[in-house]
C-alpha cells in the first residue's frame, strides 16, 4: 500500500460506531477506561447532533477506517484569532508506519490554516515518546512555561455548591 491509498474525510452520521470503536482503541492504548454508555451517546450527539461541539476526521486505508482526529476551535485573545485544538489523533497500531498519522495530522494543520487560525494546539502524555517524536519532526514545540490544569465535573459541582 502507498500513501495514495489513504483517504482523510469528515465523519458522517453513519460513522458513529466506527468512531466509538476507534475511541475505545485509543482508551485501550492509553490504559484508560472506555467511555460508558452515556458518554458514548454524548460523543455521537456532540459530533453529529444539532449543536455540534466537535468535528471528527476519519483516516481510511484502502477503504477501511484506521484512525481519527477530533478537533474544535478555541480563541486567542492576544492574537485575536481562533486556535484549532486537536483533542485526539489516533491510528490503530497495525496501521502505524504507513503515513496514516502523518496524513491525518497534516490534514488538521491544513484545516487550521484554511480557517485562519493563529495556532494549533494539543496535549501529549509525557510517556508517549513515539507521539512526542512525531510532533517534533514537524517542528512543534513543547510549551514549557504553561502548565496544564483541569477541573473535573465533580470539582466544578463542589465549587458551585461551596460558593452558593
Amino acid at each position: 500500500m502507498n500513501s495514495s491509498d489513504i483517504l482523510i474525510r469528515k465523519a458522517q452520521r453513519g460513522d458513529g460506531e466506527v468512531l466509538l470503536s476507534l475511541i475505545d482503541a485509543l482508551a485501550n492504548y492509553e490504559k484508560l477506561p472506555r467511555p460508558d454508555a452515556a458518554a458514548r451517546q454524548r460523543l455521537l450527539q456532540d459530533t453529529f447532533g444539532d449543536r455540534r461541539r466537535i468535528e471528527v476526521f476519519l483516516a481510511e486505508l484502502a477503504g477501511k477506517p484506521v484512525g481519527y482526529a477530533i478537533i474544535f476551535e478555541t480563541y486567542s485573545s492576544f492574537l485575536a484569532l481562533p486556535s484549532l485544538y486537536l483533542e485526539d489523533i489516533f491510528v490503530l497500531s497495525d496501521n502505524r508506519g504507513r503515513q496514516v498519522g502523518y496524513r491525518l495530522f497534516l490534514h488538521c494543520v491544513e484545516e487550521a490554516h484554511r480557517r485562519g487560525c493563529g495556532r494549533m494546539e494539543w496535549a501529549v502524555l509525557d510517556w508517549n515518546r513515539p507521539a512526542i517524536d512525531f510532533y517534533e519532526r514537524f517542528g512543534a514545540r513543547q510549551m514549557k512555561e504553561w502548565l496544564c490544569y483541569r477541573l473535573l465535573r465533580a470539582d466544578m459541582e463542589r465549587i458551585i455548591q461551596k460558593e452558593h
